[in-house]
């Protein structure tokens, strides 16, 4: 009971642990414990899957490439346990309530983002989810009571000549906003070990480096004052089709679906596979992932324009009550 106590300030140090010494060579694996028949069945198959890759690495010169995660699949009963497959897609709001909450809390958004203006505190909000989980919708319904002059929003695709010869940051790093306004990400840096893994376009050595990478640099700019916010829109492979098959009968919308869309389901639970790393590895408690059930539009947007207001009002209160300790130490 006494160490129940610290459980809190315990897992913030273990997570901070877990970044900083998982490597390429030795990474830990990460179980949800909540089932014992099934941490037991991955501990031990994971134990036997490095000793045959030592055993039949005959030079020992090079380390057997570790699996980040465990190669079986998992019991039926068990799909509760990862990361996207606890989430509950069948969460909805009807039309009025939405607009009700709709209208309440853009107008929240507006005043919130005059005051961080004024603070000049700035924001980043990332938006990565499932083709066609409603990113782009999403981030609309962000910019519509916000100030023109004071956000941007950047599309991440391939990256160009000139973003290929720089490190892969750096196309992220040249839109880092000025004191007070806002960066939308429409994808990001996070292609290195989503898209970049699973495609194969970048080495392994080099993905699973990654995570560190990554995480540095989101503590860089949480430290320097900025709110940065990371949703994953997560939608069921069944209502991705659905969506697909809109898209294609509407025509103002053909344009949105390709080969490429339907091709990527192919490789849906590679995909998964690898969300469920990222968020393992990436979530901090500097710069936590949001995963936003999106099976709902609007359920989804309404749940993102909380979680932005929530966390922006924390933002500000504690920037008032510093400049408020300020005063009256001076």
């Amino acid at each position: 009971l006494r160490h129940l106590k610290t459980y809190d300030s315990f897992a913030t140090i273990a997570e901070r642990c877990l970044r900083e010494t998982s490597t390429g060579i030795a990474p830990w694996l990460i179980l949800d414990g909540r089932d014992e028949r099934y941490r037991s069945m991955m501990v031990g198959q994971y134990v036997l899957e490095r000793i045959n890759a030592r055993l039949n690495d005959k030079s020992h010169k090079e380390t057997p490439e570790p699996h980040l995660t465990p190669i079986a699949t998992p019991p039926v009963d068990t799909q509760y346990l990862s990361v996207l497959g606890a989430l509950n897609l069948d969460q909805r709001y009807s039309k009025g309530e939405y607009n009700k909450k709709l209208t309440r809390l853009q107008a929240k958004v507006g005043k919130l983002t005059r005051q961080a203006i004024a603070q000049k505190h700035s924001t980043i909000m990332i938006f990565e989810g499932w083709d066609a989980a409603g990113k782009g919708g999403l981030i609309r319904r962000f910019i519509q009571p916000m100030d023109a002059r004071h956000y941007q929003v950047i599309p991440i695709a391939a990256p160009t000549d000139e973003e290929a010869a720089h490190h892969y940051l750096w196309r992220f790093w040249r839109h880092i906003p000025r004191a007070g306004d806002i960066t939308f990400y429409d994808r990001s840096w996070y292609g290195r070990v989503l898209v970049e893994r699973v495609e194969g376009f970048t080495h392994k050595d080099v993905w699973m480096r990654g995570y560190t990478e990554i995480n540095d640099f989101e503590e860089q700019l949480t430290d320097n004052g900025i709110l940065l916010l990371k949703f994953w829109i997560h939608i069921s492979k069944e209502e991705q089709l659905t969506r697909f098959k809109a898209r294609e009968l509407i025509p103002f919308k053909q344009y949105k679906i390709t080969d490429e869309d339907y091709r990527n389901r192919e490789r849906w639970e590679a995909y998964e596979h690898a969300v469920n790393d990222m968020v393992e590895r990436t979530s901090t408690e500097y710069a936590p992932w949001y995963l936003i059930e999106g099976n709902d539009k609007r359920f989804a947007r309404i749940r993102a324009l909380e979680i932005y207001c929530e966390q922006l009002e924390k933002l500000l209160k504690k920037s008032r009550k510093r400049e408020k300790e300020s005063k009256k130490r001076s």
